[in-house]
């Protein structure tokens, strides 16, 4: 309810002159700064060059010329309209129902009495609450939209300068590269600038999508693979790496360690599927696998795995292990594939 020392600007169209008196009156007495149109049209004229002074309408049914039927819809259509109080004689209870239909506030039943008046008024008074209500209640989803939109637009940097720092890690990488002539430290530095790309990837897609909150896997693995094609497989006799991927969105940790999982098992198979100058194919998939779950698989056709044992200093079976600790899966070897078939099924 509005309280009694704030003033509300009332339009009241009636052609009863005696009724709109009374109005003025009474309703004046309690707060109200009455304007009284004699019908449709020149309500119409006055919220059309007075567009912000009225905070509620009140509308009669039976005027000359155009009945409020006819002129409630018009008050409806202007820019940012007052609330819309429907006053009629009538009993017919199609009526009411029609104005609340074309978008009254709410409706009266006129009389003479004081009880009309006083029915009037509270009925203003919460059409008036109401429309406040729903403006207090805009604003603030209008401060929550921007609120989200500022904390977006920090996460966004935030992911761009993550991105851009792990790239120049890489960059030192690269460079400190040219001057290791020992293979296996270079070895073991290029699987180490592989694992921080796979994870910088995930950050520049972050910052390049408009959904803050999780990642498209099939364009993710497509430039991850397409990053670890370049660095692993330069060469045409190099293994060929095949990514089929069925599109989905996971969770942007998710994304990370399914990344990772992907950078190590595609580096175990280059190092170990094939001989030098053979080729073959490294295949990546990534697909649904039952309700809410999906399968990830890394497989190649080389020799498999011998005694059981993953090939490898074993620092790419720890990481393997962590990342698939963190899908809350594991990863399990197909002893029936030819080659190396690794899966980890995990929740979307």
């Amino acid at each position: 309810m509005t309280t009694r020392h704030e003033v509300i600007r009332l339009l009241y169209i009636d052609d009863d002159r005696g009724l709109s008196r009374l109005v003025e009156k009474e309703l004046g007495r309690h707060g109200y700064a009455v304007t009284c149109a004699s019908d449709g049209d020149a309500g119409l004229d006055i919220l059309v060059a007075r567009p912000t002074e009225f905070d509620v309408v009140a509308l009669d049914h039976y005027m000359p010329g155009r009945e409020g039927l006819d002129v409630l819809p018009e008050i409806i259509a202007l820019e940012n309209p007052p609330p819309v109080v429907y006053v009629t004689g009538a009993q017919e209870g199609r009526i009411a129902v029609a104005a609340l239909r074309a978008g009254a506030a709410d409706y009266v039943i006129k009389d003479v009495s004081e009880d009309f008046t006083a029915l009037l008024r509270n009925a203003l008074d919460e059409a008036v609450s109401r429309r406040r209500l729903q403006r207090e209640n805009d604003e603030a989803q209008e401060q929550v939209r921007l609120a989200r939109d500022r904390a977006e637009a920090m996460l966004r940097e935030v992911n761009h300068r993550v991105g851009n720092s792990l790239q120049l890690v890489s960059s030192f990488m690269s460079l400190q590269l040219r001057h290791l002539a020992d293979d296996g430290a270079r070895a073991a530095l290029k699987e180490a600038q592989a694992r921080i790309e796979a994870v910088a990837h995930v950050h520049r897609r972050l910052y390049t999508s408009g959904d803050m909150a999780s990642v498209a896997m099939d364009e993710y693995l497509s430039g991850l693979v397409d990053e670890l094609t370049t660095s692993l497989c330069p060469d045409d006799d190099s293994p060929c790496i095949v990514l089929t991927v069925e599109p989905m969105n996971v969770s942007t940790d998710q994304a990370v360690s399914l990344g990772v999982l992907v950078t190590e098992l595609v580096t175990n198979a280059v190092k170990y599927a094939y001989a030098p100058g053979l080729g073959g194919q490294i295949r990546v998939t990534l697909a649904p696998h039952s309700e809410g779950r999906a399968l990830l698989t890394v497989e190649d056709d080389g020799p498999g795995l011998g005694d059981g044992q993953v090939r490898g200093t074993g620092l790419g079976g720890k990481i393997i292990t962590a990342m698939a600790s963190g899908l809350r899966s594991a990863v399990e070897y197909d002893g029936e594939h030819r080659g190396v078939r690794a899966c980890l099924a995990f929740d979307l």
